[in-house]
């Protein structure tokens, strides 16, 4: 049996003083417990590593995920995993409540606003980030109405079954979104959150983390024969193929999401000391 410290912490919830119940037999911790699901309720919610807000972003949750919670620590924060792709970390409480909601919509935009009433012009009741997710009860004068009694732009919102076509397009509308370690919306992303997000609109499930994406998505190809949608990885980065000489991606070097040709970042990465490690192709 497996010591907790032996497992990747980023999936896997357990710790050597707790661990999940179903854990129990696999690995050591002083005291296994049932985990208490919830949803998130605000539009965006940090995941972080350590319960404090000064601790690094790990990634983040949108409105409607679900994640199973197994410690709160009295001080308003809960430890659990996330549905969406199992990542582990300490979310604020004020984040989370008890399932209330059946989520069938998910927004399709980068952004869009939900009102507190059937008017643009009344002062927004909080910002919506492209897949959060949510339950539309009616549809109404152009909006679509949350069980919340939100109203949001009919046609900001879709079935949670629509898929965009090309995920390349989608992470393309990033394009001068700040780079920030952790992000997945428009208010700021990381490279592994770009591809990330932008395969789920497309329908495709994927891992958080450069490295879990690597190892995960696709078949690999030549270098030399990268086609739009190819996914372009070094340690700790990944890109997406636009097309055979250019890639968007989240990256640090611009401090945003940014379109350059594919030989200019080989280039300033290998200056940098890391080499492309592989180039995948999806589908």
């Amino acid at each position: 049996m497996a010591d907790a410290k032996t497992h990747d912490r980023r999936l896997t919830p357990a710790r050597p003083d707790l661990a999940a119940k179903h854990l129990e037999g696999r690995v050591q911790a002083d005291r296994f417990v049932e985990g208490e699901e919830c949803e998130v309720i605000d539009p965006i919610a940090p995941v972080r590593r350590e319960p404090s807000h000064d601790a690094p972003l790990e990634t983040e949750a949108l409105k409607g995920e679900r994640v199973t919670i197994y410690d709160r620590n009295g001080e308003g924060w809960a430890w659990g995993q996330l549905h969406a792709d199992n990542y582990v970390g300490w979310l604020p409480e004020f984040s989370l409540v008890s399932l209330r909601s059946k989520p069938g919509h998910k927004v399709i935009v980068q952004r869009t606003f939900a009102f507190p009433g059937p008017s643009i012009k009344l002062p927004p009741a909080e910002a919506l980030p492209l897949g959060a997710r949510v339950e539309i009860v009616k549809h109404e004068n152009g909006f679509a109405i949350t069980g919340q009694r939100h109203y949001v732009p009919a046609q900001h919102v879709a079935p949670l079954d629509a898929r965009e076509k090309d995920f390349v397009a989608v992470a393309e509308r990033f394009t001068g979104t700040p780079y920030l370690w952790g992000g997945k919306t428009a208010l700021g992303i990381d490279c592994s959150g770009l591809v990330q997000v932008s395969l789920a609109a497309a329908g495709i499930n994927a891992p958080r983390d450069s490295d879990m994406q690597e190892a995960a998505l696709g078949t690999a190809v030549p270098v030399g024969d990268v086609k739009r949608g190819d996914l372009l990885f070094w340690k700790g980065h990944v890109a997406i193929a636009r097309d055979g000489t250019t890639i968007v991606h989240a990256n640090a070097h611009h401090m945003m999401t940014a379109i350059e040709p594919i030989e200019e970042a080989l280039a300033r990465i290998r200056a940098a000391g890391s080499e492309l490690s592989c180039v995948k192709r999806m589908g």
